[in-house]
């Protein structure tokens, strides 16, 4: 039973970044349904007994699985056959992970061609070119200088809001090639701090390197597993929204999100065991 409490507990305790939308319970629970799943690609939670139901319900964890299903964050199959499942949406995954899955960024396609946005607006707009600044870099721009922005990502509507109420003289979107013989790798190391960013993914592979070993059996065991995953979120969070998780393509040399990536894999897994055991 001391087990089965640490599952609930950990779905409430974990320490994630902040989602307007769901509340931190509830994008706990979407984080431990992801962690403690089969796959990492297509996680599923199986309730309980239905004698425990009524004390999860008391908790509030059937009134948070419920919530997640109305925001289409969760499904449940309806079979009457077999244990109720309860199954991660695609939409409930990307949350889970953070808003973004690297390996579906790393594998996109890259046409050859940069995208800017190249902006100057007034010192009497200052509010305005922040909050854009801000938006650029939340939608892993880089920055070749604070008023001209590049992604490889084709812009479609990402834009219209802003250069909508604007001249082309203020901002202006463009698609370009270089032409003079600048390269590729030499434009991403000048618009993204990869250093700043390979230091960040150091850091969480320390994380990685010490994990809990003992199953969540006594009160000290579970309390060790819930300190090493907030540790283990926080450091992933910060690290995932500071990477523009560029194209294979566009990557750098000695980039390790993709080590990163395979080790938590691996270590999440592993984690995982400890709380079904």
């Amino acid at each position: 039973m001391i087990a089965v409490m640490v599952l609930t507990q950990f779905a409430f305790l974990s320490t994630l970044m902040a989602v307007k939308t769901i509340t931190h319970k509830t994008e706990e629970l979407l984080y431990f349904l992801l962690w403690n799943a089969d796959t990492l690609i297509r996680p599923t939670f199986r309730n309980l007994t239905d004698s425990f139901e009524s004390w999860m319900y008391g908790q509030g964890f059937l009134r948070q699985l419920r919530l997640l299903e109305r925001r289409q964050l969760l499904e449940r199959n309806t079979d009457l056959i077999g244990p109720r499942r309860h199954r991660l949406t695609e939409q409930g995954r990307l949350l889970a992970l953070g808003g973004r899955d690297p390996e579906a960024a790393w594998n996109r396609s890259w046409d050859g061609q940069w995208r800017l946005v190249v902006f100057d607006l007034p010192e009497t707009k200052s509010t305005l070119r922040t909050r854009l600044r801000r938006f650029l870099k939340d939608h892993g721009f880089g920055y070749l200088q604070n008023s001209v922005w590049i992604t490889p990502d084709p812009l479609g509507k990402l834009l219209r809001d802003w250069s909508g109420g604007h001249t082309v003289e203020s901002l202006i979107t463009l698609e370009a090639r270089p032409s003079s013989g600048e390269s590729n790798s030499a434009i991403v190391l000048g618009a993204w701090g990869f250093d700043y960013i390979n230091r960040l993914y150091a850091r969480y592979l320390r994380v990685l390197e010490n994990p809990p070993k003992q199953r969540a059996t006594t009160a000290e065991a579970a309390e060790a597993l819930r300190r090493w995953a907030r540790m283990e979120r926080e450091a992933w969070l910060q690290v995932v929204s500071t990477d523009p998780l560029l194209p294979d393509a566009l990557l750098p040399d000695g980039y390790r999100g993709r080590e990163a990536w395979q080790k938590r894999q691996k270590a999440l897994t592993q984690a995982g065991r400890l709380i079904r055991g």
